[in-house]
C-alpha cells in the first residue's frame, strides 16, 4: 500500500500564487509522485482541484476531481484551446483562500490541450462545474487568482443557504 502524503497548502498572500508557472519538461518518477501527493492533499483538504503553486511549486501541473463519475483529470502544461461564448455566474472557493467565496463569471464550455503524467498529449472538452474547476486551476498556473474575478463576495452563511 502506498503511503499517503499530504502537503501543506500555500495560502494567500504568497508570491508563488501570483506568478506564471514554468512548463514541465521532464516526465519522471518525481512528477508521478508529485501528482499522487497533490491528489492526496486535495482529497484531505476536501477540494475539487489543486494546482502546483498551491503547494509551493511554480510548475504547470494541476489536477481536478469533482466526483467519482468524471474521474481525476491530471493536466500538465495545459492550454485553453476554446471557450464557449455562453457564460454563467457561480460561486467559487479556493484552498489557498480559506473561508473566501465569491461569484465568478466563466464560460460554460471549455476545451483544453494538455499532457498526462507520461507526457502524452490529449485534448479534453468539458462543461459545467468540471469546466469551471479546470479553468480555475489553469488560472492558478498563469498566476491569476479567482479573487481578481469575483463580482460579489458570499459569506459562509449565505453559501450554506445556497446549498
Amino acid at each position: 500500500m502506498t503511503r499517503m502524503t499530504v502537503l501543506p497548502i500555500v495560502t494567500h498572500p504568497a508570491e508563488v500564487l501570483e506568478q506564471p508557472c514554468e512548463k514541465v519538461l521532464t516526465f519522471d518518477k518525481s512528477l508521478r509522485k508529485l501528482l499522487d501527493d497533490m491528489y492526496d492533499t486535495m482529497i484531505e483538504a476536501d477540494g475539487v482541484g489543486l494546482a502546483a503553486p498551491q503547494i509551493g511549486k511554480a510548475i504547470q501541473v494541476a489536477i481536478v476531481d469533482i466526483d467519482d463519475e468524471h474521474g481525476t483529470v491530471e493536466m500538465i502544461n495545459p492550454v485553453i484551446m476554446e471557450l464557449s461564448q455562453e457564460e454563467e455566474m457561480e460561486v467559487e472557493g479556493c484552498l489557498s483562500f480559506p473561508g473566501v467565496y465569491g461569484e465568478v463569471q466563466r464560460p460554460i464550455l471549455c476545451t483544453i490541450q494538455a499532457q498526462d503524467r507520461k507526457g502524452r498529449h490529449y485534448q479534453l472538452t468539458t462543461s459545467g462545474f468540471m469546466a469551471r474547476a479546470i479553468m480555475h486551476e489553469i488560472d492558478h498556473l498563469n498566476g491569476v487568482l479567482f479573487t481578481s474575478k469575483i463580482s460579489r463576495y458570499v459569506d459562509e452563511e449565505e453559501l450554506g443557504e445556497m446549498e
